[in-house]
C-alpha cells in the first residue's frame, strides 16, 4: 500500500527592488535562503552585488524549475511598468 504521492518541492519566481530602485528577477528553490544571499557580502547575483540591500517585493510558487524559468522569462521581457502593475495586483 502506498499513500499519496509527496508534493514535488516548489520553486518561486521572485522580484526584489534594489537600494537603486532597480529590479531584479530570479528563480530559487529556497526564497529565504537566496534574499539572504542576494544581502550578503559575498553571494548573490552579480546584479545585485553592487545594489544592496535587496528588498523583496513580489514571489510567486511553481511547481517545476522548468515552469520557473519560462515565467522568469515572461517577466523579464515585461516593461518596468508591466513589473510595478505586477508587484501592485500580483497577476
Amino acid at each position: 500500500m502506498s499513500g499519496p504521492s509527496p508534493t514535488p518541492p516548489a520553486w518561486f519566481v521572485y522580484l526584489v527592488r534594489c537600494r537603486d530602485n532597480t529590479l531584479y528577477c530570479g528563480i530559487a528553490k529556497d526564497l529565504d535562503r537566496r534574499l539572504a544571499e542576494h544581502n550578503s557580502a559575498d553571494k548573490g547575483a552579480k546584479y545585485t552585488r553592487g545594489r544592496r540591500p535587496v528588498q523583496l517585493v513580489y514571489a510567486e510558487e511553481v511547481s517545476s524549475r522548468a515552469k520557473a524559468t519560462q515565467r522568469e522569462g515572461r517577466i523579464k521581457r515585461m516593461t518596468r511598468i508591466q513589473k510595478k502593475v505586477l508587484i501592485q495586483t500580483g497577476i
